[in-house]
C-alpha cells in the first residue's frame, strides 16, 4: 500500500472536487486543483444566535472558508435556520459546517439550513458504552445494515438539497463495535469512515470529504496515511477530500507545534484538501496559524531538480510506528544515543555558552551535546558517500539542495541500502536562507550559508511552525537520534522548541502534558480559565498527561493514553476519570480541581512542588 508517489518528493494527492454551497456566492469548492481550505469552530451556545452571527463575522474577517457551529439537539440544529439567516442578511455567504454527534434526528434538521453536515461514525448510530462483546460476522452485518438505514435519510437528503458532508471519525470515539472487531487503531478508525461511505455510494451520493482526528499527532499521521492508501486500493473513483486536524491540540506554544507536526507533515506529503487547527484559544487564532502553516509548504517541499529515487523504497513504515534499529554511541560526556536511548538534544557551541551560565544542575531542560565537538559525519544523500563504521553520527550537511524532510530520509534510504545502521542527527533547517545569520544572539555562530543568498531571519512563530513540521515528521517515521533546533535565533528559545517538539511527538516526556480541547456550543465551562487554573495547580507533575474536556463527545477515548481527566458531565457540574474510567461523578466545579488534586494524589502521582529555579531567558 502507498499513501503518497513518494516520500521524497512533494505531489500533491489528486482528489475529485467536493462542492460546497454555491462558488459564485461565496461557496467553495475543495480538492482538485483547487488552494487548501481553512476552517475554524464557533465556541458559543447555538442558541445564541447573536453570539453565533457575531463570532462567524470575526471569523470571516481574519480569513475563515468555513465555520462548524455544533449541533447537539434538534432544537440547537433549527436555530442554524435563524443564524444562517441574519448571516445571509449581512451579507455573509461564508458556508455553514453542523457538528453533529449522537442525533440522527438533528443532523435531519441541520442539513435543511447549512452547506455541510459533519457526522462521527463513531456515535452517529453506532454505540460507545465501553462494552466488550464477540460479534459474529452474522452479527456484524447486521449491525452494518442497522447503520445503513439510519444514515441513509440523511445521505438522501444531502444529495436532494446539495449538500455536503463530512465522515469524521475521532480516535477518542470510536464505536464499541469497532474497538471489539479492529481495536483502538488507525485500521478501526479507516474502517468505521469507508462504512459509512459506502453507503453514500450505494445512493450515487459523492459530495463528501474525511478525516481522521486523534489528540495524538503520530497516531494522527498513521491514520490519514492509512486512509490514502486504503482509498487508492479500492480505486481511482475513491478519491475524496480530507481534512486535516490533530483534535485537542491544546494551547499556546504546545498546541501550535502538535497541529504542525500532524497538518504540517502530511501537508508536506500532498496529504490535505482542508485544515483545521484546533486551539483552546478564542477560534480567530486558529486561522492564523492554519494560514502560516500553509505558507510554510513550499519552503518545506519545493525541489531545484528532479530528485530520481525510483530504486528506493520507503525507508520506514507509514502506517505502524517503528524507531528506525541503531547501535547506541556515545554522544557527549555521560550522555549517549541511538539504540534504546532517548532521542537527545543537541546545540551550537554558540547556543551552549548562551544557556550553560543560566542552568541549574536538576534542569529537566539542558543541553545534551554541542554539534562542533560531535564526531559527525555529514553527507549529501543525493551523491553517492561512504561510511566506514555504524558508530558514527551521522547527518545531512548544510547547503544541500533539498528540503530537509527529503534529505533525512534519502539520507536514511541510502544508509539503508549501504547497509548501514548509523544513527542519524536531524536538523530542523539546511539552508542559509531558512536560518538567521550568526549574531551576538543567535544560536548559529558559524553555520554556512548558501552561497550569493542573503540569509533570513524567521519571526519566532514560523521558526517554531517550520522545525515542528519538519522534525515532528521525521520522528514521527522513526527516523532520528538526536536533533538540532537552528531556525529559531534566540539560544532559550531554540533550546525549548527542541524539547517541545519531543514531547508533542511522543518522544520524551520533561513537563505535564495537556490534551485540552477546543472550545465549542457543547463545552460545559470555560475551557480557557480551567485550563490555566489546572496547570498552575500541575504544571510540576512531570511525565503526567492531563485530560481537559469540555464535553462527553471525545472525553473518555482521548483520554485513553491519560493518567487523568477532568471532563464537562453537565452545567456546573464535573467529572473525573483515571484513564478512560469515570471515578467521581457530578463535582461542583468550583470544588474539581482540588479534587482532580486529590485524585492524582490518591493514585500516587501527586508530589508537591518546590520552588522553581531561575528559568532561561525564554
Amino acid at each position: 500500500m502507498r499513501y503518497c508517489e513518494s516520500p521524497f518528493s512533494h505531489q500533491r494527492r489528486q482528489t475529485r472536487e467536493v462542492v460546497i454551497g454555491d462558488p459564485a456566492r461565496g461557496g467553495v469548492v475543495v480538492g482538485g486543483d483547487h488552494p487548501v481550505v481553512m476552517q475554524s469552530m464557533l465556541t458559543c451556545d447555538t442558541m445564541d444566535t447573536a453570539a453565533c452571527v457575531q463570532q462567524t463575522l470575526e471569523l470571516v474577517a481574519v480569513g475563515c472558508q468555513l465555520v462548524r457551529i455544533t449541533a447537539p439537539t434538534v432544537r440547537d440544529a433549527a436555530n442554524l435556520k435563524n443564524i444562517v439567516a441574519e448571516l445571509r442578511a449581512q451579507d455573509c455567504r461564508v458556508p455553514i459546517v453542523a457538528d453533529i454527534h449522537f442525533k440522527p434526528e438533528a443532523a435531519l434538521e441541520a442539513a435543511q439550513w447549512v452547506e455541510v453536515v459533519r457526522i462521527n461514525p463513531g456515535n452517529y448510530a453506532d454505540s460507545k458504552k465501553f462494552a466488550v462483546k464477540e460479534y459474529t460476522d452474522g452479527q456484524y452485518a447486521a449491525e452494518l445494515k442497522r447503520i445503513e438505514e439510519k444514515f441513509t435519510p440523511l445521505v438522501l437528503l444531502c444529495r436532494q438539497l446539495g449538500r455536503a458532508l463530512r465522515i469524521g471519525t475521532n480516535h477518542g470515539s470510536l464505536s464499541d463495535r469497532i474497538m471489539n472487531r479492529f481495536g483502538d487503531t488507525p485500521l478501526g478508525m479507516v474502517e468505521s469512515a469507508l462504512e459509512f461511505a459506502r453507503v453514500c455510494r450505494q445512493h450515487d451520493f459523492h459530495n463528501f470529504k474525511f478525516s481522521m482526528k486523534a489528540s495524538n499527532p503520530k497516531v494522527m499521521i498513521e491514520c490519514y496515511r492509512l486512509l490514502v492508501a486504503r482509498l487508492n486500493e479500492l480505486g481511482p473513483d475513491w478519491n475524496y477530500p480530507i481534512h486535516l486536524g490533530v483534535t485537542e491540540a491544546g494551547e499556546g506554544e504546545d498546541g501550535r507545534i502538535k497541529s504542525a507536526i500532524g497538518i504540517g507533515s502530511l501537508l508536506c506529503d500532498g496529504l490535505g484538501d482542508t485544515i483545521r487547527v484546533s486551539l483552546t484559544e478564542d477560534s480567530p487564532r486558529e486561522i492564523e496559524v492554519c494560514r502560516d502553516l500553509l505558507a510554510q509548504v513550499p519552503t518545506l517541499t519545493t525541489l531545484d531538480f528532479d530528485l530520481r529515487t525510483s530504486d528506493l523504497g520507503f525507508p520506514f513504515d507509514p502506517f505502524t510506528f517503528t524507531r528506525r534499529a541503531t547501535p547506541e554511541i556515545e554522544l557527549a560526556d555521560d550522555v549517549k544515543c541511538g539504540g534504546e536511548q532517548t532521542v537527545r538534544v543537541v546545540v551550537t557551541r554558540a547556543t551552549w555558552e548562551n544557556v550553560a551560565p543560566k542552568i541549574s544542575p536538576k534542569a529537566d531542560v539542558r543541553p545534551e551535546a554541542v554539534f562542533e565537538d560531535l564526531n559527525v559525519c555529514e553527507v549529501d544523500p543525493t551523491q553517492d558517500f561512504e561510511i566506514n563504521c555504524d558508530t558514527q553520527l551521522v547527518t545531512v550537511k548544510d547547503g544541500v539542495a533539498l528540503p530537509a524532510v527529503a534529505a533525512f530520509r534519502l539520507l536514511a534510504a541510502r544508509l539503508k541500502r549501504l547497509g548501514r545502521n548509523n544513527p542519524i542527527l536531524l536538523k530542523d533547517c539546511l539552508s542559509g536562507t531558512d536560518f538567521p545569520p550568526a549574531s551576538p544572539d543567535s544560536n548559529l555562530a558559524g553555520a554556512s550559508t548558501a552561497p550569493g543568498r542573503k540569509p533570513v531571519s524567521l519571526e519566532p512563530k514560523i521558526a517554531l511552525l517550520r522545525a515542528a513540521a519538519v522534525l515532528g515528521c521525521l520522528l514521527a517515521d522513526g527516523i532520528g537520534d538526536a536533533i538540532l533546533v537552528r531556525g529559531e535565533p534566540g539560544a532559550g528559545q531554540s533550546l525549548r522548541l527542541a524539547y517541545n517538539i519531543l514531547q508533542a511527538v511522543g518522544c520524551r516526556s520533561f513537563k505535564t502534558d495537556y490534551v485540552a480541547c477546543p472550545s465549542c456550543g457543547r463545552t460545559l465551562f470555560n475551557l480557557q480559565t480551567v485550563t490555566a487554573h489546572i496547570k498552575a495547580r500541575t504544571e510540576h507533575l512531570k511525565g503526567v498527561k492531563i485530560a481537559i474536556m469540555g464535553c462527553i463527545v471525545n472525553g473518555p477515548g482521548e483520554m485513553a493514553d491519560a493518567d487523568f481527566g477532568y471532563v464537562g458531565g453537565a452545567p456546573g457540574k464535573i467529572n473525573l476519570y483515571v484513564g478512560k474510567t469515570p471515578i467521581k461523578f457530578n463535582i461542583p466545579e468550583a470544588e474539581a480541581v482540588d479534587r482532580l488534586v486529590d485524585l492524582i494524589r490518591e493514585h500516587g502521582k501527586w508530589v508537591e512542588p518546590v520552588s522553581k529555579e531561575p528559568a532561561l531567558a525564554f
